[in-house]
């Protein structure tokens, strides 16, 4: 299934390139729609069936794929009303549209990919889809936050395929050639330490400017900021989500050697970094996208905080990841409003939301009690997970810090917020508000609705699927 999935998605997408006629892309766009929701319906009823012999629908990728067309959907019904309000032309929508289709393909191939060269072509791809979007607006800004976007990326990809070679190395003294990660989960005893530590540096280093982790999480913080914010949501979930997923993948291998504490440590370093860096940011940010963005990462810190910590840790990293698909995308979907509102991105030029727009104003409050994991969000829960293994891995002084950092973090947030949504705004003609379709907000509401849902009644199926997910991982 997944090879016709790639072909018609393909096609879709060079048709969408070239195509000019509204009404021809208006109907590509439904027909992807299906394919992927067919796609993701079939990928769920074949779990652990090999395809193409490079592509495995496990646990965690069926979780992630099935998160990806959730917030995909919505994403690309976004970018119509997007497009249409901007009234731009064939050719920029034509672009836009490729691109959108070619990164969330990209996406659910490298979630399902069973080798990790196979992942990373794809993830080469998604850099290359990203950039079309990025540069949208074809403005200095789009070009520089392009160019950035292109550079860390490119220099990501090159530690990851280093790190390949590397890891071709250790396989081989084992006596195999296979990188499939099954093979390398069933050799990982008699792997050559030296270059799998090499390894293991290099492609969690290179997936950290997808995953938004120090040290590379500079590459998306323009792209989110610079890109239509339809594009923003799914830089800021579904992209970071593979991040996680490859260097999830390659730590399911290192946990079954005698490498494990060493890559926790690691791991942990970059994950406290991660959380104090957008803590600092967060205080000072007053560009509303970028505010999101740093949000993100603050998330993924908190997410790869509890995979080093391990036992429920492992379990609330992925529950954590998707819950925070859900409600970021609605945020930044509703992002669109704002800018139509006001007309900028910056905290100083607007306020009194709830005047002008009241069920998008309902979005931003409630998305923001689910961002910062207050009560009854569904992210409190997989956050009091996070903390529950910092303190049984008894990692004291860590968990205090970070708790000291999310309280400035959940302060400079709700200042903006609040600012946002209840202040004047200064010098403000609202003569020419427009008005706003409250059934606009309406996806953003089912997203949020969905992440309290998740996080406080999960279906059986769901955490059975979360379980089957970290079963490899040592408890």
């Amino acid at each position: 299934m997944i090879g016709i999935y790639l072909i018609i998605a393909v096609i879709i997408s060079l048709i969408l390139f070239f195509n000019r006629k509204t009404q021809l892309n208006n109907i590509l766009l439904i027909a992807y729609v299906l394919l992927q929701c067919v796609f993701t319906i079939y990928e769920y009823n074949h779990l652990n069936v090999i395809e193409l012999v490079y592509f495995k629908p496990d646990a965690l990728g069926i979780l992630l794929l099935i998160t990806l067309t959730i917030v995909g959907i919505p994403a690309l019904y976004h970018s119509y009303l997007y497009i249409k309000g901007h009234e731009g032309n064939p050719r920029s929508r034509g672009i836009y549209f490729s691109a959108m289709v070619m990164l969330i393909t990209a996406i659910g191939a490298a979630y399902l990919s069973n080798h990790i060269a196979v992942t990373w072509i794809f993830v080469e791809i998604t850099t290359l889809s990203a950039s079309a979007l990025i540069y949208h607006h074809r403005n200095e800004r789009s070009l520089e936050g392009t160019w950035k976007y292109v550079f860390i990326c490119a220099i990501s990809v090159t530690l990851i395929f280093i790190g390949i070679l590397f890891l071709s190395m250790a396989i081989r003294q084992a006596g195999s050639t296979d990188l499939t990660f099954d093979n390398l989960l069933l050799k990982a005893p008699v792997l050559n330490v030296f270059w799998l530590r090499l390894s293991f540096l290099f492609i969690f280093t290179g997936f950290t400017a997808k995953l938004g982790l120090v040290p590379m999480y500079t590459a998306g913080i323009d792209a989110k900021d610079k890109a239509p914010a339809p594009a923003g949501a799914l830089f800021a979930t579904v992209l970071m989500n593979m991040g996680f997923v490859g260097i999830y993948r390659i730590y399911v291998v290192i946990s079954h050697t005698t490498m494990f504490a060493w890559a926790n440590h690691v791991i942990m370093i970059a994950a406290f970094l991660t959380v104090f860096v957008a803590t600092v940011y967060m205080v000072k940010v007053k560009n509303i996208k970028r505010m999101l963005a740093y949000s993100g990462i603050e998330h993924m810190g908190l997410v790869m905080l509890g995979l080093a910590a391990g036992g429920i840790g492992y379990y609330a990293a992925i529950l954590h990841i998707i819950l925070h698909a859900f409600v970021k995308s609605s945020l930044f979907f509703q992002f669109s409003q704002v800018y139509r509102v006001y007309q900028s991105k910056s905290i100083y030029d607007v306020g009194n939301y709830f005047k002008y727009n009241l069920t998008g104003a309902m979005v931003v409050l409630i998305g923001f009690i689910c961002a910062t994991a207050m009560p009854p969000s569904g992210m409190f829960i997989s956050e009091f997970m996070i903390f529950s293994a910092l303190f049984k891995a008894h990692q004291i002084a860590v968990l205090v810090l970070i708790m000291i950092l999310l309280t400035m973090i959940i302060w400079a947030f709700g200042k903006n917020i609040f600012k946002l949504l209840f202040t004047p705004a200064e010098d403000f003609d609202e003569s020419h508000v427009p008005k706003i379709n409250p059934l606009h907000s309406l996806s953003q509401f089912g997203l949020i609705g969905l992440s309290v849902y998740l996080g406080l009644n999960p279906p059986v199926q769901f955490v059975n699927l979360i379980q089957e997910a970290i079963k490899n991982l040592p408890h």
